[in-house]
């Protein structure tokens, strides 16, 4: 399987010491060996890194390590191939356009039947992937039901989230998606969160000797939330995620919490 990070924080943020152990994961600590890539939103300007080789050993992921982009929300994926080789074209994360924003999204798991039951309207792939035909698939719903923004920040919250649930009833569908504003994160088997706030510590990676006092990097009115497949330290406690649980992070702060209903046939 592969594995998803996501950041998001109401200040632009440097998301390079939990970038640090979890690109570790991508062919060190863990088997993610098939590609890697990160996207930031920068005010209204969106930059993506993308890498078909493996995190651990890519010239890009050490040039973005010292290179730390600030940001307020981020997007990472490191990836085990199943669906579609191992290509530029088929790392994620995604993006696509929708009301003048761009789209980003990343996806853990496997679809079966996926062309079959997912049939594509205004979006297209242009990979090989499961994950990218179901983006472009929920893409297609979500400009189907609102050409415009919504108003209703709810409806469109209750409308990915039916989305979600269906792609879930064709095999695992993690995800983390994104529209400038708002980080989507969906549990079909495995994600957790933890929000950080004043008064700051310090905290221990996992998968590499590294430690960071957050209080000597942060101001008290700082708030910064992150999202990973698995939690990335050993002393700070992570909010395990419920499988078919949609939360919606804004400017750091969890806003929603949405527990499974009950699932739809497609």
């Amino acid at each position: 399987m592969c594995e998803l990070l996501g950041m998001s924080a109401n200040v632009p943020t440097d998301i390079t010491f939990s970038m640090a152990g979890f690109l570790q994961r991508g062919g060190a600590t863990g088997p993610h060996r098939d590609g890697w890539g990160v996207a930031f939103y920068e005010q209204e300007g969106y930059r993506e890194f993308k890498d078909p080789f493996p995190s651990i050993d890519s010239p890009v992921a050490k040039m973005l390590m010292n290179y730390p982009i600030k940001s307020r929300i981020v997007i990472s994926h490191i990836r085990q191939a199943n669906v579609g080789g191992v290509s530029l074209g088929n790392t994620h994360p995604f993006s696509r356009e929708l009301w003048g924003r761009h789209w980003c999204y990343a996806h853990n798991g496997q679809l079966a039947g996926f062309k079959d039951q997912l049939p594509l309207t205004y979006y297209k792939p242009t990979g090989q992937t499961d994950s990218e035909w179901a983006f472009c698939w929920l893409m297609g719903e979500i400009r189907e039901a609102f050409p415009q923004p919504p108003e209703d920040q709810a409806a469109l919250e209750h409308l990915i989230h039916s989305c979600c649930e269906k792609l879930r009833l064709l095999g695992v569908f993690n995800l983390l998606i994104s529209d400038s504003q708002h980080l989507y994160a969906y549990c079909s088997t495995k994600l957790a969160h933890i929000t950080r706030r004043a008064p700051f510590g310090p905290a221990q990676l996992k998968d590499t000797e590294l430690k960071i006092d957050f209080a000597a990097c942060t101001t008290p009115k700082d708030v910064v939330s992150v999202i990973a497949t698995e939690p990335l330290t050993l002393d700070e406690t992570w909010n395990i995620m419920q499988p078919g649980e949609l939360v919606v992070f804004e400017s750091g702060e969890l806003v929603t919490v949405r527990p499974s209903h009950t699932l739809p046939k497609i």
